[in-house]
Order: C-alpha cells, then sequence, then structure tokens
C-alpha cells in the first residue's frame, strides 16, 4: 500500500510539472537557508564547549561604578592580585588560571622576525583548567619555569619548519630569551580567545612593569584574563553572593575615608559557554557574538521555510479542482478518507525528501562562499552525525506533514456525487484560505524589505557621519620607542619627508575603547571638590590634535614652547558641559585635578567620536606625559594626500634604522573606522541575501497561483477580447485581485517592522529617524515584484487567440 502511495504521487508529480517544480524548488531553497542558518547556530552556540570541563569552568569580570552606584565601567578581566587571593579565600574552588594577553609583539628565532598577533603570559594551571591538546612537551611542566614557552603548532612551523623546536631559545620583545618546552594544536575557531604563543606567568615576575610585588597586591591593573574551576553542579552563585564581604574585608580602595570597597567595584562570575553570545563587556579577549543575531537568523529560517510551506498549500487547494474526479473515483472505489489523507500526505513529504536531498548538496556547496562573505569558520561536518542525520530523516516528514495536512483534509472531504457529476466547486471557505497564505507571504516580504533598508541606511549613516576628526591619510603603527629622545630623532628625520604632514602619540586612538579614568577634582570656590562624574583619560603629545584635524572650541593645544604644559589639561566640549561649566570659554585657566596630577585647563576641543556610534560621546581628559613617561601605546602619521606609498618606503627604512628588532606594521584609520561595523555589515549582506531569497520563494508561489487561476478564467478572457478588452484592461482585471491582498499585507506589515526596527535601533547612541516614505517605498516594491509576477502569466493570457480559448475544454 505505502509504495503505491509513492507510485501515485510520482505520478501526480510528473502529471503537473510546472506547479511540482514550483513547490520542490520552493522547498529546495527554504530548507537549503534553513540548514545553513543551522550551521550558523551551531557555531555560534557551540563556542568553548569543546573543553572537557567547560560547565565547570568561569570567568571572572569586573565592574565599577560611580558614588550613585550605576555601573560605568564593565571589564572581562581584573587586576593580577584577585585570583590567588580568591583560590586561598574560597576552598571550593578546584583550580584558577591567568591570562595576560599582549597583543602584537616581536618575536626572533635566528634571523626570523615576525610581529605576532597572539602572544600572552599564561599559568602553568592553564592546562588543568582549558582542554588544549599538547603535542610535544609535558603540559604539566610546560610552564612551570620562568622564561618557558609554548607555542601553537602555526607558530612553531612558522619559525622552526621541519625542525623539532621544543628546547630551542626565541627572543620575545627584543628583550626576553625564553625557551620552548612545548608545542600544542592552535585553539580551535569557536574558542573565543586564542594565544598562540603562551609564555609562563612567572616570567612576569621579573617584569619592571608588574613584578612580583605587584603581582600579588595590585588590585587596580585590570588586564588579567581570571578563570575558576568550580567542582561538578557546584552552585556558582554562592561564591558570586560573598564577593561584596570578600571585597569589604580583604581589598582596601582608595584612603582610609574610602566608601566600602563593594560600593565602588564588584566582581561577577561568568559561565565560560556564556561569553561567546551573551557577554558584551566595555573589554573583551575578543570580539563577542551576540544571541540577538541567532535569534533573528533562527526567524528568518523559519520565516522562509513557512513561505515555501504555504506555498505547497496554496498550491495543492488551487489545483483541487484537478483532481475532484479522482478523488470521488477512488471513493467509490472503496477509498476511506483516512487512506485518501495519507495519499495526499505521502506526495507532500516524496516532494519534502526530494528537496532535502537537494537542500543538503546545496548547502555543502554553498558553505565555502558563505564562509567568505561572513568571515567565519562554519562547516557542515558537524552536522553529519548520527543525531543530526536521524533529524535530516524527519525534517522531509515534518515538513512534509506541515505543507500537506491541509489540502489533505480539504480533498479527502471531497463528496463523491458531486464530484462525478461535475457539480464541485471549491467553496469560499478555501479561497479566504489562499487569500489569507498570500497576505501572510508578503506581508512577511514587506516586512524583510523594510528591515533590510532600515539596516543598510543605518550603515551608510554611521559611515558617512562626521565624527569630528579627519582619517583620512592617517597611518597608524604600535609605538615602540624605549625613551623620548630616540622618538624625537626619529620625529625630526620623518618630518623632513616631504610625504609626512604630522605625526603624534597617544595612548589610544579613535576606534578604540576609552577605558581608563581618574579622579577628578574641580575648582569651587577657594578649593578643589571632587567629580562624581566618570572623566576618560587619553594621553596624548603635542601633535595628536592637529594629526586628526581635531578643532579647538576654545584655548589651545599642547605646545612644545610651554614645559607647564605637563600639569595642564586639554577637554572635550563633553567635559566642559558635564561639569557645568557653561561654555568652552568659561573652562579656559579653571584649577583642575586629574589624578595626582593639578594644573588648570588650557584648551577645549570640538566634540569629537573617538568610539564608534554605539557609544555616545564621553567626557575626555587629555593629558600630555612628561618626558621621562614612556606610557604611549600608538603613533598616528598624518601623510599627505600624494604618493602615499613613497612615504610609507621612505618610513620603513627609517624605522628599520631606529628600531631593527621590530617588524615595521601599519594599518590605515580609515580601515580601522570600517571594521567597528564589520559585524553590521556582515549582518546586513546575510539579512539582504536571505530576504531576496524569501521574497523569491513568495513570487514563486504567486506565479503558480496566478498561473492556475488565469487557467480556471480561460473562457472568460476569450469572452471579453471577443467583445473588445484590450490587453492593459484584461492584465488588470487579473492582477488587481493579486494587488488588493499586497494592499492588505502592507497594512498588517508596516507596525510590525517599525516595532523591530525601532528595537533594533535601540543598540546604538545614534542613530537615524525611520523615514516615513521606506514603509511606502517597501509597498510599492511588493506591488510592483507581484504585479510583475502576475503579469507574465497575465499578459500570456490576454494575448492568446480568444477562439483557441473559447474552444478549450
Amino acid at each position: 500500500m505505502i509504495k503505491n502511495y509513492f507510485k501515485m504521487a510520482w505520478r501526480n508529480l510528473m502529471k503537473h510539472k510546472f506547479i511540482s517544480f514550483i513547490n520542490l524548488f520552493g522547498l529546495t531553497m527554504g530548507l537549503t537557508c534553513c540548514l545553513l542558518i543551522t550551521v550558523y547556530i551551531f557555531h555560534e552556540t557551540s563556542f568553548d564547549k569543546y573543553n572537557k570541563n567547560a560547565n565547570r569552568i568561569y570567568r571572572i569580570t569586573r565592574s565599577f561604578n560611580n558614588k550613585d552606584g550605576a555601573v560605568t565601567l564593565r571589564l572581562g578581566t581584573i587586576a593580577p592580585a584577585f585570583g590567588p587571593l580568591l583560590l586561598n579565600q574560597f576552598p571550593d574552588i578546584e583550580k584558577m588560571t591567568r591570562v595576560l594577553m599582549q597583543g602584537k609583539t616581536p618575536v626572533r628565532y635566528g634571523d626570523k622576525i615576525f610581529n605576532e598577533d597572539g602572544v600572552a603570559f599564561a599559568d602553568e594551571n592553564l592546562f588543568n583548567v582549558f582542554s588544549v591538546d599538547v603535542t610535544k612537551g609535558n603540559p604539566a611542566k610546560a610552564l612551570s619555569d620562568p622564561y618557558s614557552v609554548v607555542l601553537s603548532e602555526t607558530v612553531a612551523r612558522k619559525y622552526f619548519g621541519s625542525e623539532d623546536p621544543v628546547n630551542k631559545m626565541i627572543k620575545l620583545n627584543n628583550q626576553l630569551n625564553l625557551k620552548v618546552t612545548g608545542v600544542y594544536k592552535s585553539f580551535p575557531s569557536n574558542a573565543h580567545f586564542h594565544p598562540e604563543v603562551m609564555v609562563s606567568f612567572k616570567t612576569l615576575n621579573d617584569s619592571t612593569v608588574y613584578g612580583e610585588k605587584r603581582l600579588q597586591t595590585s588590585f587596580s591593573n585590570n588586564s588579567f584574563l581570571t578563570y575558576i574551576l568550580l567542582p561538578e553542579n557546584y552552585p556558582a552563585a554562592n561564591i558570586e553572593a560573598q564577593f561584596p564581604s570578600f571585597l569589604d574585608t580583604k581589598v582596601r580602595l582608595g584612603g582610609p575615608d574610602a566608601v566600602a570597597t563593594s560600593k565602588m567595584t564588584t566582581l561577577h562570575l561568568q559561565k565560560l559557554t556564556d561569553i561567546h553570545l551573551r557577554s558584551h563587556l566595555d573589554y573583551e579577549a575578543e570580539e563577542n557574538g551576540d544571541i540577538k543575531r541567532v535569534y533573528i537568523f533562527s526567524a528568518i529560517a523559519l520565516i522562509i521555510l513557512l513561505i515555501a510551506c504555504i506555498n505547497y498549500m496554496n498550491l495543492s487547494t488551487a489545483r483541487s479542482t484537478l483532481r475532484a474526479k479522482e478523488i470521488g473515483i477512488r471513493k467509490v472505489a472503496g477509498a476511506t478518507r483516512r487512506e485518501l489523507i495519507s495519499q495526499f500526505l505521502s506526495e507532500s513529504v516524496l516532494v519534502s525528501g526530494m528537496a532535502m536531498l537537494l537542500a543538503i548538496a546545496a548547502a555543502s556547496l554553498v558553505v565555502p562562499s558563505l564562509n567568505k562573505l561572513s568571515g567565519l569558520h562554519l562547516s557542515i561536518q558537524p552536522l553529519l552525525t548520527w543525531k543530526w542525520i536521524t533529524v535530516f530523516l524527519l525534517i522531509p516528514v515534518v515538513v512534509g506533514f506541515v505543507s500537506g495536512i491541509y489540502p489533505a483534509l480539504f480533498m479527502s472531504a471531497f463528496q463523491p456525487a458531486k464530484t462525478l457529476k461535475g457539480l464541485f466547486r471549491v467553496g469560499g471557505k478555501t479561497i479566504s484560505l489562499r487569500k489569507s497564505l498570500v497576505v501572510a507571504q508578503f506581508g512577511i516580504s514587506i516586512v524583510l524589505i523594510i528591515t533590510t533598508a532600515v539596516v543598510f541606511q543605518q550603515l551608510t549613516y554611521m559611515q558617512n557621519a562626521k565624527m569630528g576628526y579627519n582619517k583620512e591619510q592617517v597611518l597608524v603603527v604600535p609605538y615602540y620607542f624605549n625613551n623620548n629622545s630616540q622618538y624625537e630623532s626619529f620625529r625630526n628625520e620623518l618630518m623632513n619627508t616631504s610625504g609626512v604632514r604630522n605625526m603624534g602619540r597617544s595612548s589610544r586612538i579613535p576606534t578604540g575603547r576609552l577605558l581608563d579614568s581618574y579622579d577628578a577634582s574641580t575648582e569651587s570656590g577657594d578649593s578643589l571638590q571632587p567629580v562624581h562624574t566618570e572623566l576618560k583619560y587619553l594621553a596624548t603629545d603635542h601633535d595628536f590634535i592637529p594629526s586628526y584635524g581635531i578643532e579647538m572650541a576654545a584655548g589651545r593645544n599642547f605646545s612644545r614652547s610651554f614645559s607647564s604644559d605637563t600639569t595642564g589639561f586639554v577637554v572635550n566640549t563633553a567635559t566642559v558641559q558635564t561639569l557645568g561649566w557653561g561654555t568652552p570659554e568659561k573652562a579656559i585657566g579653571k584649577n583642575f585635578k586629574y589624578g595626582s596630577v593639578k594644573g588648570k585647563i588650557i584648551g577645549v576641543t570640538k566634540d569629537f567620536h573617538f568610539e564608534s556610534l554605539h557609544q555616545r560621546i564621553v567626557p575626555i581628559v587629555m593629558v600630555l606625559l612628561r618626558p621621562e613617561q614612556n606610557n604611549y601605546n600608538q603613533l598616528s602619521v598624518k601623510l599627505n594626500s600624494t604618493n602615499a606609498e613613497g612615504s610609507i618606503r621612505s618610513m620603513e627604512k627609517l624605522w628599520k634604522s631606529y628600531l631593527p628588532e621590530i617588524p615595521f606594521e601599519y594599518n590605515f584609520m580609515d580601515d580601522n573606522f570600517n571594521k567597528l561595523y564589520v559585524s553590521e555589515q556582515r549582518q546586513s549582506k546575510l539579512f539582504t541575501i536571505f530576504s531576496c531569497i524569501a521574497i523569491f520563494i513568495a513570487c514563486l508561489g504567486l506565479l503558480g497561483l496566478s498561473s492556475f487561476s488565469i487557467t480556471q478564467r480561460v473562457k472568460e478572457i476569450g469572452i471579453r477580447k471577443v467583445l473588445g478588452a484590450g490587453t492593459g484592461t484584461i492584465v488588470m482585471l487579473l492582477s488587481k485581485d493579486f494587488l488588493k491582498l499586497v494592499g492588505i499585507a502592507a497594512v498588517l506589515a508596516f507596525p510590525l517592522a517599525w516595532i523591530a526596527m525601532n528595537r533594533w535601533l535601540s543598540d546604538f547612541a545614534y542613530r537615524i529617524s525611520i523615514s516615513w516614505w521606506i514603509f511606502l517605498l517597501a509597498g510599492v516594491i511588493a506591488a510592483a515584484i507581484a504585479l510583475l509576477t502576475v503579469s507574465i502569466q497575465a499578459i500570456k493570457a490576454a494575448m492568446a487567440n480568444p477562439v483557441k480559448s473559447l474552444r478549450t475544454e
């Protein structure tokens, strides 16, 4: 019987090839999109789960509060002294490990030297907490001795080729001679951080910056990733609840009159497996994903599949009149309604099964292109397990049941007497359902058109917004000079080249995050009173502001003509407004204390967007470092617009003469700026692609439905043509019913799209306003698509010979 069901299903599919093709092609596209999005979701939700103890590992994070108790800063890193102290204070913690990421650092072996991006200091417990595949060396001892280092296989091959790297020496940052004690496989792509060179943490004991004492006592240098391993099924909330009392009794911040530490700062426990999708702190080890994005694309996958299923339901019920006599004969021959339902469901399951096979093949071919577009490392391989293969086998059954159940119930209820006499007509309820489904399809399509347009508009706005500084032709290089005199010599020589207009140093550069701040006090009568608002710190030299073309609102920039400027401050206009100084001009000359430096305000800049448009412009205090200080991290070089390549070559040559042990690497500020919105750009591209696919599938269904509808009205069209109706009149007559449905869909879709995009835009501090014309444009586009789709069949029918139409039986 089952074999007969599928044989008859195949014959029916072959009998109505056009409708069958639309159903098969639509379902294949829908299932392909679902598979691709499933691969993406599987990748995003798999982060850090490769670790054997993933559910027992927690990262300790830290937040800072202002004096009103509001959180002003949230970090994924904490100070170095917390780790050992927590381990001693909480005996339930099994293991603790700390990692200090270094960013780009020069590494040399023989005549090979590279700026490595993944250098980190890691303690010996790292291999006891994380699942790292050590291929050479003893993981229990590899990081136990100072001046030892373990390398990823990728880095080991880069320096040593086929040689065994163990016990060989490399030089880090032109300062540390390190012995290679092990090699490990690189952390997988679904890890939240990727150290490629791990130096023994004990090496920091001899560091001039940290040192053994500071590592044990510092609660202010928040640069250390700190992880703990808890017992199986241990309630982490028990430890987190004790953090306030722990901070108040064990940690003292500020002077003897300072408020309780827990009022100023808070520690938190964060599950390792939550970091990638649910952690959006001010500082992360690497850029994370977003659970909202997973939800959005999950919804898109279901929407696309739903549209494909709607197509099947529409076309199956629409062609029910063609199968009415078949059903009547079957019933007269003794077929029960249950058997008819099984017959019709077997057809939809057969189509879904064929679509599933085609979708798996298509997804396998498309994944590499999707990786290039998204910048991810997606693979269909993890889905080729028995668990997922079982799911793939069930999907055709589920999809076939969902898309075929209504047509099966509807057609199996036909009365044989009426169908065999030719008295059967499709009822009004069926027509209403088909119309409702068309409205649903185009309502979804209009929502997708609007959301795509709004996302594109917001991205365009962010990329073209006036930032308050000039990012063009600015070269950014990490700052490596050991002393001020060496830098000044380098600067003087470089400024003599024709291609360089200016160059300046700073602790951070625009497009980065302003994470540093100090306590401030402002002039109030004859004394200085503390400020309760956080003012962000930025160390700059005399040339930073002119290098970026930042305009002054009042006063002046730092100048080499005034040695006292090391106790002067330049602030932005936001600082003036925050401190209630009125106008920039009124701020000039005011007494001000920031950190340990007491001086006067010498200049006020106009506001500029140091960070991305996700963040509001914050108050900034710019400080000029003293000559003996060397806390600059970045060098910004303003080039002339002509012959930039020649200028870069000249700079590289000069760089090698001053810093021969450090490779010359650079990037342009406008590239940094574009990277701020890479995730939004990728999301926009993927969203546009999937939206177009959804709209295309909806059009396929409309094409099939209109084709069938027009076929049913062939004689009517012939009579109208004989009576003198023109082609345009007939096309509009056949199209207007569908255009009415699009209009209804638009009315329902507009408020849904407005609510959804308002929520999405709320993540941006600076955003567009959703214009009314976007909704009008979306409605017009949907109507035009529907009209074009229907007109393909309508024009063909309107231009047909009416004599043939009237002879058709």
